[in-house]
């Protein structure tokens, strides 16, 4: 099983054998990459996390309410329901 440590070590090691100008180009590139991927998103219909959570829980309690209701249907139109 490999150490964490040792690679995290490894990691730290290739990290500082990179030069700064390739670090920079990285950082340049994975700032760009973000603004051309928000930009485009933002393009999308879309809804927010908070929304979609919020009819998500709307549908169950709609769920829960039809399931209900046909559970009623259900029992008024039994032969036996003097009800009716």
């Amino acid at each position: 099983m490999l150490d964490p440590k040792k690679l995290e070590e490894i990691a730290k090691q290739i990290s500082d054998a990179v030069p700064p100008g390739v670090k920079n180009m990285a950082e340049e590139a994975e700032s760009k990459i973000k603004q051309v991927l928000q930009s485009q998103l933002s393009k999308l219909d879309l809804v927010t996390r908070e929304e979609f959570d919020v009819q998500t829980q709307v549908l169950i309690r709609t769920r829960e309410k039809l399931e209900a209701l046909e559970a009623r249907l259900a029992a008024l139109e039994t032969p036996d329901n003097k009800d009716a």
